[in-house]
């Protein structure tokens, strides 16, 4: 198993609380959407009393900076992708799965939505490549499909 480093790194000098347990808190908040009050309080059963206010400047502090080391890892995208749309089950529950897809058939980015979205996030680019797709046929030729509003 690895050993985490001891020593603090630069970024978090002159802060009362260990780096590990303030990544911990941060990791917490933006991963799981939780509010700063649930955060404090997982901290809280792990035996580390903070206030969500600190938690809240954590997460102004250190997020900017999380954000651009997470970005040297992202895989890079190329100039060619297509949107999917799917209707899935999940938990029992029908939901619209809306995928981005590039040539190698790997998924760039995903959205779950409950309700149907007329013009996905993904497609917002206003690329004429875009696809969209569904596994039902009713789905597929609704999609084509022009909507006709009713004259009022």
């Amino acid at each position: 198993m690895t050993q985490l480093p001891s020593e603090k790194p630069a970024l978090f000098k002159g802060r009362h609380f260990n780096h590990l347990l303030i990544i911990q808190a941060v990791r917490l908040y933006v991963t799981y959407k939780l509010s700063y009050r649930d955060a404090c309080d997982l901290m809280a059963e792990r035996g580390v009393t903070v206030v969500h206010t600190t938690v809240l400047r954590w997460v102004q502090r250190f997020v900017p900076v999380f954000e651009k080391q997470w970005k040297k890892y992202a895989r890079p995208v190329g100039s060619s992708w297509r949107a999917d749309e799917t209707y899935i089950k999940v938990k029992g529950q029908w939901s619209y799965l809306y995928r981005a897809v590039d040539k190698q058939g790997q998924t760039v980015d995903f959205l779950l939505s409950k309700n149907r979205i007329k013009r996905p996030p993904c497609a917002s680019s206003g690329k004429r490549s875009v696809i969209m797709r569904s596994r039902r046929r009713s789905h597929s030729t609704a999609a084509r499909r022009p909507i006709r509003r009713s004259p009022n």
